[in-house]
């Protein structure tokens, strides 16, 4: 309470400021620009990206806004209509209470938020992230009133069901967060989702109409060429030892990897044909996903391929940041894997896309928080046409189809078992995980752009 105080006590001194501030822009430029908010890292905020890379597209100017803890994609930043203003993010406060320590935290949001979006070039609509809401929605939704914006949330999953992974679903914040999210998402005057499941969820126990705009890959992700998984893998194994050969060339003028080699005198690039499994998995590290499911899988692979089940050696990468990081690999660390390689590195976002792209199987690890939402990881995944392994949740038969284009599991057990079925006659071209990539090469793929402009363009355009 007494941080509400605060922070309109802050309000009611910055507004006269706040209110010159918007005097200074004239009206008619703000028609065809477009403000994008993300309280978070906008490196990590592919869709946000993707809707200020559709903006601009369109013909509209964007002024993106957030955390630039990690570099967006280079199509975004060298784009002349996108204006990237960096937010400046409040360090964790280890003085006080913990409800203290998040009180002064949105404080220093809302006043620093405002005060940004005030003193930037008005626009015709806010394009924001939902979850963070808090304060993201009350602050856009007040800039809109005071500049006649439109405000369009795009609710991504719930915040308050994040929270309460951490802090129970009872817990006062979470309580106080899903009061706030329901008062003011309702003020926005269009709301997207990223599921039907939500979509529904929101008429009928928030009272909100939203359109569901699925997440889409974009176009960039598609499947790796072998020369580029040469390169990708030569470059990865510079850091990172499970990319690097398991043995010599007999000429040493050959380029090898763990995976690929490429001749020295054509140039041409062929798998070798002992190579391991390339098992990728991508997280933000954070308790919606559990990745001792993974590890134990693992273990068990590793158990049945020294019992001689006929197994190949494997190649895990996870890839990512986030809070359980360092964490999970603590427990990587103590494990004393012979056919099993683990590694967790940081990939340039131009890598991403070849990793993937080169990929034999995606594992995803997302429960959603709210059951709602789904994870944009598979959208990319299948967007290079590789089969997952998905951990079931909800609404998650809306994009992972089991037995079609993956499989869905509950438990590791599960998971172990579908590893050694895949993976049984590696490298076989007539086996389920190929059959599994022939029936997403053949799906229609709608990429991001033209899934874009049939349903958001014309309500902004």
């Amino acid at each position: 309470m007494a941080a509400s105080c605060v922070a309109l006590l802050a309000l009611c001194l910055l507004l006269p400021l706040l209110l010159g501030a918007r005097r200074r822009w004239p009206r008619g430029r703000a028609a065809r620009h477009v403000l994008v908010v993300v309280l978070g890292d906008v490196g990590r905020s592919p869709r946000m990206q993707y809707h200020a890379l559709s903006l601009a597209g369109c013909g509209f100017s964007v002024t993106l806004l957030g955390f630039c803890n990690s570099k967006p994609r280079d199509e975004l930043l060298q784009n002349d209509r996108i204006h990237i203003v960096k937010l400046t993010e409040l360090q964790h406060l280890a003085v006080g209470p913990r409800i203290v320590q998040y009180g002064v935290k949105v404080v220093f949001q809302t006043v620093y938020l405002l005060w940004k979006l005030m003193w930037t070039e008005p626009a015709a609509y806010i394009f924001l992230q939902n979850p963070p809401g808090l304060p993201g929605i009350a602050v856009c939704w007040f800039v809109c009133c005071l500049c006649r914006s439109k405000l369009v949330t795009d609710w991504h999953n719930y915040g308050y069901s994040i929270m309460g992974l951490a802090h129970g679903p009872q817990h006062p914040l979470v309580l106080l967060a899903k009061g706030y999210e329901r008062l003011f998402g309702r003020l926005s005057h269009l709301n997207l989702c990223v599921t039907n499941a939500m979509r529904e969820d929101l008429a009928e126990n928030w009272g909100i109409r939203a359109l569901t705009v699925y997440d889409r890959p974009a176009s960039f992700f598609k499947e790796t060429p072998l020369e580029l998984q040469h390169e990708l893998f030569m470059k990865l194994g510079r850091t990172h030892c499970p990319f690097q050969a398991r043995s010599e060339p007999s000429d040493p003028a050959t380029e090898r990897s763990a995976f690929t080699e490429k001749d020295a005198g054509s140039g041409l690039v062929t798998h070798l044909p002992e190579r391991p499994v390339l098992l990728v998995s991508s997280t933000s590290w954070t308790e919606d996903e559990d990745f001792s499911i993974l590890l134990a899988a693992l273990e068990k692979f590793e158990q049945l391929t020294l019992s001689g089940a006929g197994l190949p050696s494997l190649v895990c990468v996870i890839t990512g940041k986030g809070p359980l990081k360092e964490y999970y690999g603590r427990l990587i660390r103590r494990k004393s894997f012979r056919h099993v390689q683990i590694c967790t590195p940081w990939l340039e976002a131009e890598d991403y896309p070849l990793l993937l792209g080169s990929a034999d199987l995606g594992v995803c690890l997302h429960r959603s928080s709210s059951g709602l939402d789904l994870p944009m990881k598979v959208v990319d995944m299948f967007g290079c046409c590789l089969p997952v392994c998905a951990v079931n949740f909800k609404c998650l038969h809306e994009l992972v189809r089991h037995g079609e284009n993956g499989l869905v599991f509950e438990d590791a057990e599960e998971l172990a078992a579908q590893l050694q079925r895949l993976f049984s006659k590696f490298p076989d071209p007539a086996g389920e995980l190929q059959q599994f990539r022939e029936n997403l090469r053949s799906a229609e793929q709608l990429r991001w752009d033209e899934s874009w402009r049939r349903t958001v363009l014309p309500l902004v355009d």
